[in-house]
């Protein structure tokens, strides 16, 4: 009986001492040691839950399940292939363009300019060849079925 009473404030004890948690100062915790979905951006989307904020939808969304995947058209040799997304407004009449670049996560909204084509600045989506060009070039492709 004293063993297993021993072993009980030993294993009590012992779960007391959470060196792998997250360090604390008092009440505070360390920045640097967030809780696993505590990095909710400005609009409240959370990025470990590949959350993004759409302009198109006004809402956390998640690219890869909601956009249109478009791959490099040109990959590096060896490195990992990122993918590019474009998401249509339910009325076809703008996309979002979310480039794997983009500074700050920034989308891009595009106005449909003709048929399937749509614009905005240096970048051009052909929705019916599934092309996203970029100054002219064609940088990214879906796959057309």
């Amino acid at each position: 009986m004293k063993k297993l009473i021993l072993t009980a404030a030993c294993m009590i004890s012992l779960s007391a001492c959470n060196k792998t948690g997250p360090a604390t100062t008092g009440n505070t915790v360390n920045p640097e040691q967030r809780a696993t979905g505590a990095d909710k951006d400005d609009h409240g989307c959370m990025a470990s839950a590949g959350q993004t904020w759409s302009e198109l939808k006004h809402n956390c969304i998640q690219v890869f399940n909601e956009g249109f995947r478009l791959n490099p058209v040109k990959p590096e040799k060896g490195a990992a292939v990122i993918s590019a997304f474009v998401l249509m407004s339910d009325d076809k009449i703008k996309a979002e363009l979310f480039l794997p670049d983009a500074p700050d996560h920034q989308s891009i909204i595009l106005t449909k300019a003709n048929e399937d084509i749509y614009q905005n600045g240096q970048y051009k989506y052909d929705a019916y060849q599934s092309v996203l060009y970029v100054d002219g070039v064609e940088k990214y492709k879906g796959n057309v079925e």
